[in-house]
């Protein structure tokens, strides 16, 4: 499986379905589960699920979409995702008070939307401006909100009831849910999911290959991921998981 950053329909399904079978996951015997992932048996069904979907449906599409694709375009693609998702970046970065950060967000979203032909070529890079990806899941986390429990989302993967409702709040940001045409929406969400896989092509082979237990090994390398997002890329080396959202209202 893989991670989708615009995750939004799908994960409001998902959140839901979790909720609603909350009960029945947390009476899994204590012996069987991983305090960070009370809802372990459902995640196992729908990580299982979205092995199934991935190799039937998207995986595949996107050899397909690789295959036919020019590298140039499928550059432009991605850069163009990317130039959106630079303006709910530019807005985490100032509530994290990263505001240089942030600058060099809004410059980019600026110079490559219109210099760029509307983010197809990352002009801005060039230019000296990086782009610093946040999302509200990190500033969140930024603000001392801890993940929560671990959540398998149907279709797009792993998440968290941090992060989950972070993608909800980002989307209201997102300039791609702005649009009017719910058909257009639609397209490009599809056409976003299939071009990241096919980026995650290789990553998944390595972790066929390398994981003895694929599910545990994405849920761990995915919060491992994210809690070094959240502190930049040097988390403390106090208990990884010591907040409050691990308590027994969760067991």
């Amino acid at each position: 499986m893989f991670y989708a950053p615009e995750r939004l329909p799908v994960l409001l399904s998902g959140l839901l379905l979790c909720s609603l079978v909350g009960t029945g996951c947390s009476s899994t015997p204590k012996e069987y589960r991983d305090p960070r992932d009370p809802f372990q048996p459902f995640n196992r069904a729908v990580f299982h699920f979205n092995t199934d979907f991935d190799n039937a449906f998207l995986k595949p599409a996107a050899r397909g979409y690789q295959a036919i694709t020019p590298e140039p375009v499928n550059r432009s693609i991605s850069n163009f995702f990317r130039n959106l998702a630079d303006v709910p970046s530019a807005v985490n970065n100032a509530l994290q008070f990263k505001l240089s950060r942030a600058g060099s967000d809004v410059g980019r979203v600026l110079i490559n939307t219109t210099v760029g032909i509307g983010g197809l070529f990352d002009v801005a890079t060039n230019m000296g401006l990086p782009s610093y990806k946040e999302d509200l899941g990190q500033t969140l986390g930024y603000w001392g909100v801890g993940p929560g429990p671990f959540l398998m989302v149907p279709v797009l993967g792993p998440s968290s009831v941090r992060d989950g409702i972070g993608d909800i709040g980002d989307a209201f940001i997102h300039p791609l849910f702005h649009l009017d045409s719910n058909e257009t929406v639609a397209g490009l969400l599809a056409l976003r999911l299939v071009d990241r896989r096919a980026d995650l092509l290789a990553a998944g082979e390595i972790l066929d290959a390398a994981a003895i237990d694929r599910y545990a090994f994405l849920r761990d390398a995915y919060l491992q991921r994210r809690r070094a997002l959240v502190y930049d890329g040097n988390p403390p080396d106090d208990d990884l998981f010591g907040d409050d959202l691990f308590d027994d209202d969760w067991e």
